[in-house]
């Protein structure tokens, strides 16, 4: 990674912004701004659907075999499904906002996606977002995909629903997805970890009181000692699937990536702990920019393609 994309990127996560709270209204609209300039890959089909009780959005890979994109080349849908969960503090964002993320892993694994619109905190505090998430998880059972072929990944809040979710489906007797990949998750309601302190000043994104100013709305009162909410310091994750922590070393949530990586090596689950340095919270927002994030993409698409049981791996491990 070059100085200048490092002074690029930091420069649009450090402009200034106004003094105190902002309002739900205020960070919606920043946060839509802000990743509307993020890259997303050409030839790919996006359509508005329903999944679940929910709006949402279904990527694919283009109907052309050998697309180019910006970012990478497709080498032919495969069948896999990625359930794929917006950041956002669960209080802003959108499937819109996060279709750079999405789109890029649909171009760089072939297969297809849905990003569900779950409701947002303050209007649905917890646990509204993993209701709907795990409805929508439901919905894809329920239309005859196979559990092997559906992968979790999630971004921020929506790498935290990535785990949350898969122990909502796990304790409703649900089978459990094929894995799961979460791009600086949020995994501690409870803000103990050591980087919460030692990475202040370093995070360009957040701080203690901005991730408490939209964690409280979330919450809405509810005790954050629970799995559903603090799943790095409480969850039981046994039974699990194999797990991408992809984080940076320059974010205040770094610690909740290492704790959920050291839970789940307890618990039996294959993990891998992927810490790029000198990167901030979703550095792999910034494809085609950092090339740290390329290649995490790239890294994130290989450990999906590893673990989805598509007829092409069926065939190859039947020889």
């Amino acid at each position: 990674m070059s100085k200048e994309q490092r002074t690029q990127v930091s420069a649009m996560l450090r402009q200034p912004r106004p003094d105190g709270s902002r309002s739900v209204e205020a960070i919606r609209a920043g946060f839509k701004a802000m990743m509307a300039q993020m890259v997303v890959p050409d030839g790919l089909r996006i359509t508005k659907t329903t999944l679940g009780d929910r709006p949402a959005l279904h990527v694919e890979p283009g109907t052309e075999p050998g697309t180019g994109t910006r970012t990478g080349t497709r080498t032919g849908t495969r069948t896999g499904t990625i359930l794929y969960f917006h950041g956002g503090g669960w209080v802003f964002g959108s499937p819109e906002t996060a279709v750079s993320l999405t789109g890029n892993l649909v171009a760089r694994t072939g297969f297809t996606a849905y990003s569900p619109d779950y409701r947002l905190a303050p209007e649905h505090p917890f646990p509204a977002a993993i209701e709907d998430t795990l409805s929508a998880y439901r919905a894809l059972l329920d239309s005859g995909e196979d559990p092997s072929t559906i992968v979790f990944a999630g971004d921020s809040a929506g790498g935290g629903l990535s785990v949350t979710t898969c122990l909502a489906a796990r304790d409703a007797g649900l089978p459990i997805p094929a894995a799961i990949v979460a791009f600086s998750p949020g995994l501690d309601a409870t803000r103990t970890g050591e980087s919460m302190d030692t990475k202040a000043g370093i995070d360009p994104f957040f701080t203690r009181e901005s991730l408490g100013h939209t964690g409280a709305m979330y919450l809405a009162g509810a005790d954050p000692h629970q799995p559903l909410l603090s799943p790095a310091v409480l969850a039981d994750l046994t039974g699990f699937p194999p797990m991408l922590l992809q984080a940076g070393t320059d974010e205040v949530l770094l610690d909740d990536s290492t704790r959920m990586a050291a839970r789940a090596r307890a618990a039996g689950v294959d993990v891998i702990l992927d810490i790029t340095a000198d990167v901030p919270h979703v550095f792999q927002s910034f494809v085609g920019v950092l090339d740290e994030a390329d290649r995490a993409l790239d890294r994130a698409a290989l450990f999906l393609t590893q673990h989805v049981r598509t007829p092409d791996t069926a065939a190859t491990s039947a020889r």
